[in-house]
């Protein structure tokens, strides 16, 4: 899984003033469902065609992202391009960032649809360059505008639930978000090299363009029947914000990139350069979030820093779990998936149990319970790997970790819409997207610094699930801090 990634109210009712209807702020018109009965589903008739279109489209990113995995190193010898191998993940993890926050902005001006379109168009537009490349710059280059169609779209969806949805649907639809994130999980890798070898890993990129643009058509019929408010025409443009983003993806890239860099006579360099990357870009990141954000205040705050913390602490874990099965314990690679397999079907399961819950299930006990299993589930994994017990041990903590995150995603994604206002709804969501990509970017940066530190395979892996630990017991301890005052739906 990815993060991005690929995410009800904390009483038993929504709050009164973020219920459904004429005073919750949120813009309907004839084709969005206005006027549907409180029990429609997402799958009821006014919400069809949004729900399975936005569904397709957090799909198809997603399935973008694991399916390059796996064909990477197919471009990379067909290309000559081992030296740019490593930019091709971190450049649209980077540029996304940018992406998101050009969003967020657009749409709290303008509302969802343009940036939705364009976002889409430059997520096209990267396919389409990426799949016709014969070199591997011009892939790179291909990549760098995917990431940044990819990360708009992820807030422009976000923004597109606030004013479509009520809110008693909001659960219900983040957790079917979460499971199309999942679903590539299983089928990604699998349907990437079936492509790649029975026609060419061009299709890989290419033939997603072709599902793309159905899965946007099925939008375009809410989009056009969300009202324009001309009072949302006052949130300018943040330019400072875009410059901070901007320099944020950087740092992200610098980050990332620290591991690799070797100076004749400076052996000291890769570290300096990672140690001011992560200084830059917690600089950059504190205008992208809301006030007191790494402060961990009480509310919406928090309700970000755990996203972001939680994201860090589980991805920088999951990605050396198979590396763990495949060197200590000799399992094939294909074996090894199994475990992420497992997970991806605990999240997916645990996402549609508290969709269904609703209410009954309150926000912050929904977030402390699935940091608490992530918590719990890498210092299984670390215990595994320092103490070689078996295998076994690790693979089910990993199911449980999967299960947490499902639980909490959705709820996260939830608290972040009802604490926001018409006029923060595309900061916000932007910058729950924001403390997803740069948490895991950053988390997964620095286990490979300190995976590297160690001389002996087993401190290696130690180092890195203990790192991983540390992070997951913050998020532990900021979950309870999530509830608080929050934003009125409307000023």
């Amino acid at each position: 899984m990815t993060t991005n990634q690929a995410s009800t109210v904390s009483d038993s009712s929504p709050p009164k003033d973020s219920q459904p209807g004429p005073s919750s702020g949120v813009s309907t018109g004839p084709t969005t469902g206005a006027g549907a009965p409180a029990t429609a589903g997402i799958l009821s008739r006014p919400y069809l065609l949004a729900t399975i279109g936005s569904c397709a489209l957090v799909f198809l990113s997603a399935f973008e992202s694991l399916a390059v995995t796996t064909i990477m190193p197919l471009v990379s010898r067909e290309l000559d391009g081992a030296a740019l191998y490593a930019l091709a993940f971190a450049g649209p993890l980077a540029t996304g960032v940018i992406g998101m926050v050009a969003a967020g902005n657009w749409s709290d001006r303008r509302g969802p649809a343009l940036p939705l379109y364009t976002s889409v168009a430059l997520f096209v537009a990267g396919l389409l360059i990426a799949g016709t490349s014969v070199s591997m710059g011009s892939l790179v280059a291909g990549r760098l505008v995917q990431g940044l169609g990819g990360g708009a779209i992820t807030v422009a969806l976000y923004v597109v639930v606030a004013r479509v949805y009520p809110p008693v649907l909001h659960a219900k639809i983040f957790a079917a978000y979460a499971a199309a994130w999942v679903i590539p999980s299983l089928v990604g890798p699998v349907a990437a090299g079936v492509v790649a070898e029975v026609f060419t890993w061009h299709w890989v990129f290419l033939g997603v363009v072709f599902l793309v643009l159905p899965a946007l058509a099925m939008i375009v019929p809410v989009l056009r029947g969300i009202r324009h408010e001309p009072a949302a025409e006052a949130v300018r443009w943040d330019l400072g914000r875009l410059a901070w983003a901007a320099l944020a993806a950087v740092a992200v890239l610098g980050l990332n990139l620290s591991s690799q860099i070797r100076v004749e006579g400076l052996a000291a360099a890769g570290p300096l350069v990672a140690i001011a990357a992560v200084v830059i870009a917690v600089l950059a990141v504190r205008p992208l979030l809301p006030p007191g954000t790494l402060m961990s205040r009480r509310g919406l705050p928090s309700v970000i820093l755990c996203r972001g913390v939680v994201s860090a602490a589980f991805f920088g874990a999951e990605v050396y779990l198979p590396y763990l099965l495949i060197e200590r314990y000799a399992f094939t690679p294909a074996f090894a998936g199994v475990a992420l397999t497992f997970a991806a079907l605990a999240w997916a399961t645990a996402s549609m149990v508290q969709g269904r819950l609703g209410g009954r299930l309150e926000h912050r006990t929904a977030v402390w319970t699935g940091t608490g299993l992530v918590a719990v589930a890498v210092a299984a994994v670390l215990a595994t790997a320092a103490l070689n017990w078996h295998p076994a041990v690790a693979i089910a903590a990993w199911v449980f970790a999967g299960g947490g995150m499902g639980l909490m995603y959705p709820r996260l994604s939830v608290m972040t819409l009802a604490m926001s206002t018409k006029e923060t709804e595309g900061f916000n969501s932007s910058a729950m997207s924001i403390a997803d990509s740069l948490g895991g970017a950053l988390a997964l940066a620095a286990t490979g610094l300190v995976f590297a530190a160690f001389t002996t395979a087993a401190g290696s892996f130690a180092g890195v699930f203990a790192f991983a630990g540390v992070l997951a017991v913050a998020a532990v301890l900021v979950a309870p801090r999530v509830s608080g005052n929050r934003e009125p739906r409307s000023r």
